[in-house]
């Protein structure tokens, strides 16, 4: 009883957070904590500590064979190249919603990793938004540019399959929910949580619409990091 509880308060913040429209957010976007990007520097993390915070994403034996990425001033670049398919790397705040109070945090880190159905779509998403941060672009030029990427077929379509592992203990999701569970991450495309019965009593599923990059994150708590210790119940 616990942890459904525990989850779908979860539930209730992360759509508050990512998702839900901006007019029921009026007080924190009255007193946004972030209203503007911090220095680069703050983003930046050492190369060897960012690979093995990305790796910690996937239990070992689906991450040493992974190929990660890291941020530097310039975007993202390979630092391992992998064998398996999948792609580990660590998402800074613009991978929130465009309108997120928290999408210049700079203590945001979240470990993914994607298997290749995702890591050659919906990645693809997150890493454009990436260059477009570090050109300087405005939110609204963002949000703009994803648009007519994903219009045009600059960033590709979601692939079917696609999933992505979240189970690293050093993961810092926003200001409220930190780090929250160990959980695993599977993709479809629009708006389609409702066909799934996510977000719903007794539903062990979350989900989320990501309009921006137009699909439905589902979201599945598991009971162990991916060192293989226990996860808070």
């Amino acid at each position: 009883m616990r942890k459904t509880k525990t989850v779908t308060n979860f539930a209730f913040v992360f759509l508050a957070l990512v998702v839900l429209p901006q007019t029921v957010r009026p007080a924190r976007a009255e007193a946004d904590p972030y209203p503007a990007m911090a220095p680069l520097a703050e983003y930046l993390m050492p190369q060897d500590a960012e690979v093995a915070l990305a790796r910690s994403a996937a239990p070992a034996s689906i991450a040493d064979g992974a190929t990660v990425m890291v941020m530097g001033r310039q975007g993202y670049t390979t630092a391992v190249q992998g064998t398996n398919g999948f792609l580990c790397y660590v998402e800074r705040s613009w991978a929130k919603p465009t309108d997120d109070s928290e999408f210049w945090n700079p203590k945001l880190r979240s470990p993914n990793c994607f298997n290749q159905a995702a890591a050659i779509s919906v990645a693809q998403v997150y890493l454009r938004k990436t260059q477009l941060v570090l050109a300087g672009k405005s939110k609204a030029e963002i949000d703009q540019g994803i648009k007519a990427a994903l219009d045009s077929g600059e960033l590709p379509a979601l692939q079917p399959g696609g999933m992505c592992y979240m189970m690293s203990k050093q993961q810092y999701l926003d200001d409220q929910v930190k780090s929250w569970h160990p959980h695993l991450m599977f993709y479809a495309a629009g708006d389609v949580a409702k066909s799934w019965g996510a977000n719903l009593d007794g539903s062990p599923l979350i989900a989320a619409n990501d309009a921006e990059a137009r699909v439905t994150i589902f979201m599945v708590v598991v009971h162990h990091w991916s060192d293989g210790t226990p996860a808070p119940n």
